[in-house]
């Protein structure tokens, strides 16, 4: 049986991510390793923090220890701790939105980004303009904070939150050739999205393609 462990910095990215797991690469066994503490950590911060990339690297570890078969970052506001770990960890890792960063780069040469916290942001466009140069790509990134939206979901208010990213995408997509949304947690609002005019990409479903092909080259 496949076993890929799944490194979250909350609960909102755990089922989201099951979902498309259980989809594209069904009967495999997926372990959750969940510290909430580590996204407030750098939020607090402003930035991902030794500490905090230290525990990363400890998870990862642990999950290589479980004799996984794979594990999967899903956090993009702690990826950048990824690429180190790279280094000790045998294990293959891949983060969720690789693939998605590298799809945007191919589709345009003007890129939205929209997140609802700038230590999210800040992460996903390096990554979208490292995967762009690696591709030999001259792109311009255009940057929006979704603001209020990420306060709204804390307090429990779904509905405010899904309504400010929502007009945040909308308001941006006519500036732009594809949005991508930085985080997780927003990948359930593109099925209601198809008035936008440019494509909207999300990580769940293409990080976890990309998972899929990377067990594919393991075996």
């Amino acid at each position: 049986m496949t076993t890929i462990a799944v490194i979250h910095t909350g609960p909102v990215t755990v089922q989201p991510i099951k979902d498309q797991i259980s989809e594209q690469i069904p009967g495999a066994r997926v372990i959750n390793i969940v510290d909430d503490s580590l996204l407030n950590d750098v939020r607090t911060a402003g930035h991902l923090t030794r500490e905090v990339a230290s525990r990363i690297h400890s998870y990862m570890a642990n999950a290589q220890a479980m004799n996984v078969d794979i594990i999967l970052n899903a956090c993009s506001s702690v990826g950048e701790a990824v690429d180190s770990v790279r280094s000790f960890v045998s294990t293959p890792i891949v983060k969720i939105d690789e693939a998605m960063a590298e799809e945007a780069s191919s589709i345009g040469r003007r890129i939205g980004v929209v997140a609802t916290v700038s230590t999210t942001l800040e992460p996903t466009v390096r990554l979208i303009k490292r995967k762009a140069n690696e591709l030999g790509r001259t792109i311009e990134v255009t940057e929006r904070i979704a603001e209020g939206a990420f306060e709204a979901l804390l307090s429990g208010n779904a509905a405010q939150h899904d309504e400010i990213v929502k007009n945040t995408i909308s308001a941006l997509a006519g500036e732009v050739d594809v949005v991508v949304l930085a985080q997780v947690s927003m990948a359930r609002l593109v099925p209601l999205l198809k008035d936008v005019r440019v494509p909207v990409l999300s990580s769940p479903r293409s990080g976890v393609a990309a998972l899929k092909q990377a067990l594919g080259n393991k075996r």
